[in-house]
């Protein structure tokens, strides 16, 4: 008897187990505004029920780009749009800023990132030169150091930034925010920083100025890194060498180009947050049907500015992708 009631028990619990949802975390910021805990949470609800959200990114520098994106996924899935808009602070803050209410009132969703000039860069943005130009270890270690000069041309144009995201605060929309990313890749100036004076180090350093000291309390922290590769001049390390720790991320995101859809890319940042909401902050080729499948847990997918083009993605992918019964779509108000 006491045999048979072992074997149901243990039948029970094992059917039981693949429809267990995933614990949830609370935003990582105690004082995160009522929007934002209700999109951390919505993201948490959509990966119980199987789901995954669309995105597309917004690149300022080339909005006719941005709606050749759109109606590509448009005509070949119906008249399908994503519901996460993303944007981009390295450029034209205000127009930016603008551009995500806009697309906030209509019902979408709001990710930002921020490809940075290095502490004491000028002018307008140069990609090339300034996001991927060199910054000595010398350099490095004063911008970590408050009052050395470094340190205050970044706190500079940290606040600049804090400043136009605050003017999102103040209308109560909520961001995904994923700043330095692809930090474990070697291309950007605050890449391939290790040990206890690298690219944590400056993460934690933001969190603090941009919670305590500035009060953005409508930013769920997105440490977005690249998918580990090992490609001559263009490698990404491992995930865990640049990891601040789960006290300060809310959503762990990954980049995934060159179609390089690992099951160790998407399993090891489950890993590594302990079970808290992971992400395709960024794609190139978007994902099969099957491989979501198995890696079946990313809260959303962004596809990058050009990449519904044909050289990229077929449109029979697209539309595999967008016409999936648990891809979310923007729906209008």
């Amino acid at each position: 008897m006491k045999t048979k009631t072992l074997i149901f028990m243990t039948i029970g619990c094992l059917l039981l187990l693949p429809c267990k949802a995933q614990m949830h975390y609370a935003p990582v910021n105690p004082k995160a505004t009522p929007e934002a805990k209700a999109l951390l949470e919505r993201l948490y609800k959509s990966v119980d029920e199987g789901q995954i959200l669309s995105a597309q990114h917004h690149n300022n520098l080339s909005p006719m780009g941005y709606m050749s994106d759109l109606n590509r996924i448009a005509e070949v899935t119906g008249g399908k749009v994503p519901l996460i808009w993303g944007g981009d602070m390295g450029w034209d803050l205000q127009q930016v800023v603008d551009l995500a209410v806009g697309e906030y009132e209509k019902g979408r969703l709001i990710t930002l990132m921020w490809h940075s000039q290095r502490p004491l860069d000028e002018g307008r943005t140069d990609f090339r030169n300034q996001c991927q130009g060199k910054l000595s270890e010398e350099d490095w270690l004063q911008l970590l150091t408050p009052g050395s000069e470094v340190h205050k041309g970044w706190l500079a144009k940290a606040d600049e930034v804090a400043g136009y995201l605050k003017q999102l605060k103040d209308k109560n929309i909520p961001v995904l925010w994923r700043p330095y990313h692809e930090m474990n890749g070697e291309w950007f100036w605050w890449g391939n920083r290790r040990g206890e004076n690298g690219f944590a180090k400056l993460y934690k350093m933001m969190y603090d100025r941009y919670v305590n000291y500035h009060h953005l309390d409508n930013l769920i922290w997105v440490w977005n890194a690249n998918g580990p590769r090992d490609i001559p001049n263009d490698t990404a390390y491992d995930y865990a060498l640049f990891y601040p720790g789960n006290e300060y991320v809310d959503v762990l995101a990954t980049d995934i180009y060159n179609n390089d859809w690992k099951q160790s890319h998407h399993d090891q940042l489950i890993e590594l947050g302990k079970g808290k909401l992971i992400a395709l902050g960024e794609i190139g080729n978007v994902p099969t049907p099957e491989t979501l499948e198995t890696q079946n847990k990313f809260a959303w997918f962004m596809i990058w500015t050009g990449f519904t083009a044909p050289r990229f993605n077929t449109p029979e992918a697209l539309k595999a992708l967008y016409n999936r019964p648990n891809t979310i779509s923007f729906e209008p108000k």
